[in-house]
């Protein structure tokens, strides 16, 4: 079993910045990826920022240039720095683990870009 809790959302204006944090209960070395997902209402999960065990990152072209996901594996913690945020990026954003015990979820934190 992995637990992942999300920390960092809130309320921010556009263009302003927040970092997401998500701590794991195990050591996230061996896990094969780490990402971060967001769900904005009425909408589907997607992807916004993946890395791989190898620490390669991946990111939809709509974060671009923007967010940045990394992680300390001696903390176990996986970081999502978002910059230049829009209002398009409000919503419930989540941590998964892809691990060899099956695959994780977080609660969720909700960010919320506004004027």
């Amino acid at each position: 079993q992995v637990q992942l809790v999300e920390s960092g959302g809130g309320l921010v204006q556009p263009g302003g910045s927040l970092r997401l944090s998500c701590a794991a209960s195990r050591s996230i070395f061996r896990f094969n990826a780490m990402g971060w997902y967001r769900q904005a209402p009425g909408k589907q999960r997607e992807s916004v920022a993946v890395i791989t065990k190898g620490a390669d990152t991946n990111y939809p072209d709509s974060v671009k240039g923007r967010f940045t996901i990394s992680r300390d594996n001696a903390e176990n913690t996986v970081y999502l720095q978002m910059n230049s945020l829009k209002p398009e990026d409000t919503g419930v954003y989540y941590c998964n683990a892809d691990t060899i015990w099956g695959d994780y979820w977080g609660q969720g934190t909700q960010v919320t870009v506004s004027s």
